[in-house]
C-alpha cells in the first residue's frame, strides 16, 4: 500500500517552482523514507551538495556527522535518518556566503513533507532558517541554540549551521562542545536504537 511519502515524493522530485530565481537550476535535493526516526531540517543544499545531488557531502556534512557520532553509511541510510532542507535547491551564492533558501518550498512542502513522516523521534534544526521555522520564534541563533535543553526535551534540537564560516562561533561558545554535543550524541543513539527496536518488534509481532 502506498505511504503518504510515497505519493508526496514524484512531487517534490519534479519541482520546477522557484526555477527561473535559481542560478543552477531546479534540482531538488534531500534524503527521505517514512521509517526515519531522525529528521535533520537544514538549510538549503550548497553548491557542492547541487553538483553531486546528495545532502551534506562537503566539509559541513563531516563535522554534522562528527557532532551526531555516525558514520556516513549511517548518515546517508534514510531508514535512520531524513535529511529536508527549508529549500530543496541551490538558491546561489551572495556576498558573505549562500544566498537564504528560497521561500516557497517551505511554504509548499513543508507540512506536509512532516505529516508524511509518522515515526520521527528527533528533530535537529540545522542553521538560522530551520531554527526560525521548527522553534516558530523570532530570535537570534545563539539564542536559539543555548535554550537547547528545553527543546531537547520536545524532541527538537536546535544547532548552528556546521559550515567552516561558523569556526569563530563554535570557538567563542566553548559550551556548545562540552554540553550540546554529548547530550546530542545521547539522543541520536538513543532515537536510532528505539526506532530499532520497534522495527524488531514488528517483525516479530
Amino acid at each position: 500500500m502506498a505511504t503518504a511519502l510515497d505519493r508526496l515524493l514524484p512531487e517534490l522530485r519534479a519541482c520546477s517552482r522557484c526555477e527561473p530565481q535559481l542560478p543552477l537550476g531546479a534540482r531538488p535535493i534531500f534524503q527521505l523514507d517514512a521509517r526515519a526516526p531522525i529528521l535533520i531540517a537544514s538549510q538549503a543544499p550548497g553548491r557542492v551538495a547541487n553538483e553531486k545531488g546528495r545532502p551534506f557531502d562537503d566539509v559541513s556534512g563531516d563535522r554534522l556527522r562528527a557532532w551526531l557520532g555516525v558514520s556516513r553509511e549511517a548518515f546517508y541510510d534514510p531508514a535512520c535518518f531524513a535529511i529536508f532542507p527549508m529549500g530543496l535547491c541551490f538558491p546561489g551564492t551572495g556576498a558573505s556566503g549562500d544566498l537564504p533558501p528560497r521561500p516557497e518550498c517551505a511554504a509548499q512542502w513543508r507540512r506536509p513533507m512532516l505529516d508524511a513522516l509518522p515515526h520521527i523521534r528527533l528533530t535537529l534544526a540545522v542553521g538560522q532558517h530551520a531554527l526560525a521555522w521548527h522553534l516558530q520564534r523570532k530570535a537570534s541563533v545563539d539564542a536559539l541554540v543555548a535554550g537547547w535543553r528545553d527543546g531537547l526535551a520536545r524532541g527538537l534540537l536546535p544547532l548552528p549551521h556546521p559550515s567552516p564560516r561558523n569556526q569563530r562561533w563554535l570557538k567563542d561558545r566553548p559550551w556548545f562542545e562540552a554540553e550540546v554535543l554529548p547530550a546530542l550524541r545521547r539522543a541520536v543513539a538513543g532515537a536510532l536504537a528505539a526506532s530499532q527496536r520497534a522495527g524488531h518488534a514488528a517483525t516479530s509481532a
